[in-house]
């Protein structure tokens, strides 16, 4: 198997296996609305949740996107870079968002607007992200998203070929990983993704291994041929692409 799992095979029910969703379960699409995770990489997540202590989601996604699309009982879902959560079936969002739901709303109109050939995505009431994979040529100046945020009070997240305008607080995919692992006697953890927003997820599993909060931590890398290259030299092990992941998964599992 491949070795990055290992340790969450030694002590499963002292284990935890996060992951994201978009180029880690899902292949990249052009439409964020297509997106599809691999059937066989959710069949590996039922089998974990029977086996380890968490399994977990961890993504830029809504909530509600997440619970649509990736229908595994016992699965753990954070969304919106650690700003919504499930709890007892309902999504609930960080109480130092709600302000925020206003200017959200005025800068998905404003970008409609403005950038007509942009795909302009409503992520819940407190995000709004602008895709152009589909149209590459009508990327919208950084400068100008950027005064978008900023005049509205609004953080700016890029990624591949797609900017996040969220509230700017101090939440990330590293605090949901850190919020996750707390307690429940976790002292090994694995987080597997594919883009710059996962880096934030393996910064708080060298700080919970560093502060003596987890034994052992791995951080895999889902490779495309746009990862970045900050991503895969932060890894402890690469994988290429979902169907990469599908197989370290199914290991983890026969193990």
């Amino acid at each position: 198997m491949p070795v990055a799992f290992a340790p969450l095979a030694g002590d499963p029910r002292h284990a935890a296996l996060v992951v994201d969703f978009d180029g880690t379960l899902a292949p990249i699409v052009d439409h964020p609305e297509h997106a599809t995770a691999l059937p066989a990489a959710l069949d590996a997540l039922r089998a974990l949740v029977d086996d380890l202590e968490l399994v977990a989601i961890v993504s830029g996604r809504p909530v509600d996107f997440l619970r649509e699309h990736v229908a595994v009982a016992g699965l753990a879902l954070v969304g919106q870079y650690g700003l919504e959560r499930l709890v007892d079936r309902r999504v609930v969002f960080e109480p130092e968002a709600e302000p925020y739901v206003g200017p959200v709303a005025a800068v998905a109109e404003e970008a409609a607007a403005r950038w007509p050939r942009v795909v302009v995505e409503r992520k819940g009431q407190i995000a709004v992200a602008l895709h152009w994979r589909m149209v590459p040529e009508a990327a919208p100046p950084i400068d100008e998203v950027s005064e978008l945020a900023s005049r509205h009070g609004l953080a700016l997240l890029p990624g591949r070929m797609v900017v996040e305008l969220r509230p700017p607080l101090a939440v990330d995919k590293g605090t949901a990983v850190e919020s996750l692992l707390g307690g429940d006697g976790i002292t090994r953890a694995g987080f597997a993704g594919d883009d710059v927003g996962d880096l934030a997820a393996f910064d708080a599993l060298d700080r919970l291994v560093a502060a003596g909060a987890l034994e052992t931590a791995v951080r895999v890398a889902v490779r495309s041929e746009e990862s970045p290259d900050a991503l895969l030299a932060r890894a402890d092990a690469i994988v290429d692409g979902p169907e990469g992941l599908v197989t370290a998964l199914d290991a983890l599992v026969a193990r």
